[in-house]
């Protein structure tokens, strides 16, 4: 069945669990965003504790990650706030340390089956290894849609070199909205970092999260704020449709998110003004 239609919840409605699912790391919590049952593809957030460290291991799946508070070290390698990484299968990490603690966005692409010792030759595919990427870095791209409402910026964390899946910062300005609803032929995944963002099912906070299947129309969407959110497809790089007309727009829509069974006791609304996690 995959993973359900989740737009929206917020990640601090959620509760946290200590450990993981999956032979993954030990003493640490965690807060399951959404999850697909059949691969055990997942997204989460990942609280490493104080003085948290692991010694050499590696992964058989990926492991995509964007550190929302504190520090986490893989080898020689300091990942701040706002630092990403793409880690494919079968990369070795000699030694992975938090200092002083971490909240780490994470997406692992199948079970996190966690393996001492160094991957076996040919496990790992160099071509989609992403080591690090600092979000404060680089520089803002716009005009990638005729149609995209002007005012916002996009900085590209990713691009798979096979199948063209993505992985990006979208940041817009204070007072913008569009008025074409849209829709896309893969699936697209976001997390709001800061900011609000206003739609049709109501207004998001930071720590905003939705998993939008393909085809699924939205929009449009506003910010009276301005905001920056991270953005993932999934089965290729993203493309869009929108309607031929525009429509109404309303900055205090009603609070109506669309989510799984399971998750409508979380779907309280958000309240303003709270940390992205």
């Amino acid at each position: 069945m995959g993973r359900p239609f989740i737009e929206f919840i917020q990640a601090q409605a959620l509760p946290w669990r200590d450990g993981s699912y999956g032979q993954q790391r030990s003493g640490l919590r965690s807060k399951v965003l959404s999850m697909d049952q059949e691969t055990g593809a997942s997204s989460m957030l990942i609280e490493y504790p104080d003085g948290w460290s692991r010694g050499t291991h590696h992964l058989g799946v990926d492991e995509e990650l964007f550190v929302l508070g504190g520090q986490l070290t893989i080898d020689s390698i300091d990942y701040g706030p706002k630092s990403y990484a793409h880690l494919p299968a079968g990369y070795l990490r000699r030694r992975t340390v938090s200092r002083s603690g971490a909240v780490v966005l994470t997406f692992f692409s199948g079970e996190p089956q966690l393996v001492d010792g160094p991957p076996p030759a040919g496990l790992l595919d160099e071509r989609r290894l992403v080591t690090h990427v600092d979000g404060f870095a680089g520089q803002w791209g716009a005009n990638f849609h005729p149609l995209f409402p002007p005012g916002a910026g996009r900085k590209f964390l990713r691009r798979d070199p096979y199948d063209g899946e993505e992985t990006w910062l979208l940041g817009t300005m204070p007072l913008r909205s569009g008025r074409r609803p849209e829709k896309h032929p893969v699936v697209e995944e976001m997390y709001l970092l800061s900011g609000e963002l206003v739609g049709p099912l109501g207004t998001m906070q930071p720590g905003c999260y939705f998993w939008r299947p393909p085809e699924e129309w939205h929009g449009p969407f506003g910010s009276p704020t301005g905001n920056l959110m991270l953005f993932r497809t999934k089965g290729g790089p993203l493309s869009t449709v929108y309607t031929e007309h525009e429509v109404g727009f309303s900055w205090t829509p009603e609070h109506q998110p669309i989510l799984p069974s399971e998750l409508q006791r979380y779907g309280q609304q958000p309240q303003p003004g709270c940390l992205c996690y």
